[in-house]
């Protein structure tokens, strides 16, 4: 697997998944995140772009369907990387901050909607994917 590096704690690798640099320069360059998906589908940062909109608009089922996309749509890509199901997804690796994004989203959004089990089981992966990632983004409060 390239792009990983050996993990001395004997722990499974870290998964980095692969750029999309047209998505990701789209969406720095101000265009809209629906327009993204639609011709992205596979970029989960565009799923997560979307959920926090809808999420801060007040559509959180609209977020929770977006981030559930984003989610399952991220899930394919990591397995295709090399995941197995647990290890680290580093939120250092900049590709892999759109799944990130989309899990907290999705523990967001179903915490909203008073689906418990499934907020927590997302904040769980989430910090077991990347204690980073959970930190940043409860800070940002999104």
């Amino acid at each position: 697997m390239t792009g990983m590096t050996q993990n001395l704690l004997g722990g499974p690798a870290p998964t980095e998944l692969p750029d999309v640099p047209e998505a990701r320069e789209a969406l720095e360059n101000g265009v809209d995140p629906f327009e993204v998906a639609a011709r992205h589908p596979e970029f989960p940062g565009a799923w997560a772009e979307l959920a926090d909109r809808a999420f801060a608009r007040g559509g959180v089922i609209d977020s929770y369907a977006y981030a559930r996309t984003g989610y399952h749509r991220g899930l394919d890509q990591l397995r295709r990387s090399g995941w197995k199901g647990h290890g680290p997804v580093p939120w250092e690796h900049e590709p892999n901050r759109g799944f990130l994004r989309c899990l907290h989203a999705l523990a967001r959004a179903a915490a909203a909607i008073g689906e418990d089990n499934e907020a927590e089981r997302c904040r769980t992966f989430l910090r077991d994917s990347s204690e980073t990632a959970a930190k940043v983004l409860a800070e940002n409060g999104k």
